[in-house]
């Protein structure tokens, strides 16, 4: 439900944004979540049919942890600081909530290979895009304030 959630919301701001480029990046980041649950879909129906599933099998299954470099923040474009702000906090806040949601759900679970999958699989994507979405932030946040004048640094 939060990669669903996720998409609609990137989804969203592609479509309102005012430049293309802005508009790319956050389809990029919609289809990113897209993938993230189609992917957790097909976990749970091979999970879900009853045979045991090695942790190999679903790491060959193809999931693949994004590297830093996964999108194309440079397309971003300066005008839109404000939304693109906004979208990335926003965007900050629902990956940290799925970190926290697949740590607690690791918790609960007592197979080394399901913590295991929880670690690799799930936790550790949802923090590449976190880790991600806040440099970008930070990088965002300073242009902003240079904008508008303030500078305390």
């Amino acid at each position: 439900m939060n990669e669903v959630e996720g998409y609609e919301f990137y989804k969203l701001a592609g479509n309102q944004a005012a430049s293309e480029g802005t508009k790319e990046a956050f389809l990029e980041l919609a289809n990113e979540e897209l993938k993230h649950a189609d992917y957790l879909r097909k976990l749970w129906g091979r999970l879900n049919n009853g045979s045991e599933v090695k942790l190999e099998d679903i790491l060959e299954a193809g999931i693949k942890i994004p590297s830093p470099e996964i999108y194309r923040w440079n397309k971003v474009d300066k005008n839109e600081t404000s939304v693109a702000m906004s979208v990335f906090g926003i965007g900050m806040q629902m990956e940290q909530s799925s970190v926290d949601f697949y740590e607690k759900a690791k918790a609960k679970v007592s197979s080394p290979a399901s913590k295991e999958l929880f670690d690799l699989l799930l936790v550790q994507w949802e923090k590449v895009h976190l880790k991600q979405f806040t440099d970008q932030y930070n990088i965002l946040k300073e242009d902003w304030w240079a904008e508008q004048g303030f500078a305390p640094f």
